[in-house]
């Protein structure tokens, strides 16, 4: 019985894997009836398969054709094993603007979702130097709605996205960036910014009042890959009396929480 419950497991994983093959082979998504001939399996037992891989971020479902695709997680272990090749070679990396792209596409879905539950705009934000660089955005239908941000670009400390992604910095950088640019009125005060930004850093949340204009709140949450490494912020822009600190604090803040970490489980991180 044991040899049969083995061989009945080690048979799931090698279609589960004729099934990542299948997908892998050209960036259009492919209908259910094609992977169960492709795999030599039923419908209903390719589907089930599916599921779990779905479950586990390797595979995606095509939301308008209901067809699957190979899932984020996946591409996140080929970058990882590509980007260990590379480095045993002295191969150059993927470019910026592919894992930009990357961050658009996998985090669009969750954003959407984020929108509509809440009636927000929901950014995707990268820092860029010393920037928040707002990279994509789904908008609210509101009537009375925050400016578009979209390719806009702000100081890191006027923002949530900012704060919560420069938040694992720490002191001697900002000093370092403070005697590199000593702009007067560049910087805000230091010591109020380090303390700050530890309180982000112990929370994972960065909530900011009136720095992308007055009445304007933006909350942000941390988006990391495979390494750990924060590749950027969700990021929810509101106006204040809409943005009341009981809604951020119950409703907001723990839906856009489970939304980056399942972004990032989605670019390989596995939190503890």
């Amino acid at each position: 019985m044991e040899e049969t419950n083995t061989g009945y497991t080690i048979k799931n994983v090698m279609k589960s894997l004729e099934i990542l093959e299948k997908l892998a082979e050209g960036p259009e998504p492919v209908p259910l009836q094609s992977l169960a001939v492709s795999v030599g399996l039923s419908p209903t037992k390719t589907s089930l398969l599916l599921s779990i891989l779905n479950e586990k971020g390797l595979v995606e479902i095509d939301a308008a054709s209901g067809s699957y695709q190979i899932g984020a997680r996946s591409l996140a272990f080929g970058r990882k094993l590509v980007d260990s090749s590379n480095n045993l070679a002295g191969a150059p990396k993927p470019s910026r603007h592919q894992d930009r792209s990357n961050l658009v596409s996998c985090s669009h879905p969750i954003m959407e979702e984020l929108a509509r539950k809440y009636g927000e705009a929901v950014y995707m934000t990268v820092i860029k130097n010393n920037d928040v660089l707002f990279l994509n955005m789904v908008d609210c239908s509101q009537q009375i709605k925050t400016e578009p941000l979209v390719g806009r670009k702000f100081p890191f400390f006027t923002n949530a996205a900012g704060k919560v992604i420069k938040a694992v910095d720490s002191w001697d950088l900002l000093e370092k960036l403070r005697k590199r640019d000593e702009t007067p009125g560049r910087w805000p005060d230091m010591d109020k910014l380090a303390s700050e930004l530890q309180e982000i850093r112990v929370t994972g949340v960065a909530v900011d009042n009136g720095g992308l204009g007055d009445g304007i709140i933006s909350v942000a949450v941390a988006v990391r890959d495979y390494a750990g490494k924060v590749v950027g912020a969700l990021t929810m822009l509101g106006p204040s009396f809409r943005m009341l600190a009981e809604r951020i604090d119950n409703e907001i803040i723990p839906s856009m929480r489970e939304g980056a970490e399942l972004l990032s489980q989605r670019f390989g991180y596995a939190h503890g």
